[in-house]
Parts: structure tokens; sequence; C-alpha cells
């Protein structure tokens, strides 16, 4: 892997990530409320071959979320995270159909995730009742 493909993953995802949080963050302190939900992968938490940027990135998520969960927290700002395995999206569409198969047998229920799916996921911590769920990853 030449750096430069090492730097563009971990600026999108990682650095991404930070720049989304503390914008966010920002208004949040100030209303001493809110709900951060950042989405990173099951690739983070097992690795995927030939993906190792891609990998680091989604497990720095993981890392950060749970540092700023606790930073955030007596401000009453939850952060907490989502950790989707593949989603159908137009990037996975374009997989070869064997790497689709081989994909969807590592998978028990035999199928993509769909955004509308990911969306129910990430509304679970909407909620008031949620503030308890502080640098949580739902994966």
């Amino acid at each position: 892997m030449k750096l430069a493909e090492w730097d563009i993953v971990l600026q999108t995802n990682l650095s991404g990530t930070f720049n989304c949080n503390r914008a966010a963050a920002r208004t949040m302190l100030r209303q001493r409320s809110g709900r951060i939900i950042n989405i990173t992968s099951v690739a983070g938490l097992t690795g995927n071959p030939g993906q190792t940027n891609y990998a680091a990135s989604k497990a720095g998520i993981v890392g950060f979320t749970k540092a700023l969960a606790k930073e955030l927290a007596p401000r009453n700002v939850t952060v907490n995270a989502v950790a989707p395995g593949f989603i159908d999206t137009d990037m996975t569409q374009v997989l070869p159909d064997a790497q689709r198969q081989a994909v969807l047998q590592q998978i028990p229920a035999a199928r993509f995730g769909t955004r509308k799916t990911l969306r129910r996921v990430c509304s679970f911590f909407l909620p008031r009742v949620r503030s308890i769920l502080l640098g949580r990853l739902f994966g």
C-alpha cells in the first residue's frame, strides 16, 4: 500500500469523523444536551484483507468514540457508534458476484444490511431514555 492510499483513507474516515464531531459538539456543549452517533464498520473490529487502511481508520473511530463519550458526558452529550457489516450501497453493488457470494456466506442472515436498517439502528440512540448509553458500540 502506498502512503498516499493510507493517508487519504485515514483523512476521510478518522479525521473526517473528528471534524464532524468537533463541529457538532460545539453547539451541543453550549446547549448542554445532544447525541452524536458515529458510523464505523465491522472491519474496524475484525479487519479485512487488503484494507488495512480502512480497518485501522474504522478501529480508530471506535477508540475516538469511547474517549469522546467520557469527555462530553458531564455536559449531557452522549457519543456512541454503530459498526455495520456490509450495507447494500452503490459501492457494494459493484463487487464481483463471486466476492459478493463469499461475503454473504459469512453473514448469518445471508443478506446485506440496508440504509433503512442502519437508520433504524442509529435512531435507537436518540430518545432521552437512552442518555445513559455512553461510548457504546452496536455492531
